[in-house]
């Protein structure tokens, strides 16, 4: 591994810890030329799947791209990055299993606006206001009302 300071490929590993649920393997090191410390991230390599966008381009999937709508989506919201880690990789893993080659970007979407909806009602909202292109106060409350009925629902089964 080159060190991202010096790009001397002599590095010993001072520790390794298994990272995002068991997906991953966190190692860090030491460069021996420069003395500094870095972190490295070992994760298992599968055929990337192909994101077939609304246009008919294809893309490879991006961790990247959902974690910027999800940031976005989540701005000032009680949620973590690990929460934000843990639906991306959620994501990704159902993709893999569902989808040998190609998947449709509107999958992606609605496998991130599900787990958003268990998660932060605003952040669901807003990610499917941008996702969904909502074009004015009609569309969110059409989003909105069955989340109220399923509220109401649940006030009164309690009840």
């Amino acid at each position: 591994m080159k060190c991202p300071f010096c790009h001397q490929d002599d590095d010993r590993v001072l520790d390794t810890r298994s990272s995002d649920d068991g997906e991953a393997i966190r190692r860090r090191r030491e460069c021996s030329a420069c003395k500094r410390r870095f972190t490295t991230y070992e994760r298992v390599e599968i055929t990337t799947v192909k994101i077939i966008k609304k246009d008919g381009v294809r893309e490879p999937f991006d961790r990247q791209k959902i974690k910027r709508g999800l940031e976005t989506a989540c701005w000032k919201r009680p949620v973590s990055d690990a929460q934000l880690e843990s639906i991306i990789s959620e994501v990704e893993n159902e993709l893999e299993t569902k989808f040998e080659t190609e998947a449709p970007s509107r999958q992606v979407g609605e496998l991130v606006m599900h787990r958003l909806l268990d998660l932060d009602p605003v952040a669901y909202v807003r990610f499917a206001s941008v996702y969904r292109q909502f074009k004015d106060a009609r569309d969110f409350v059409a989003e909105i009302k069955p989340m109220l009925a399923e509220s109401r629902k649940k006030v009164n089964e309690s009840e």
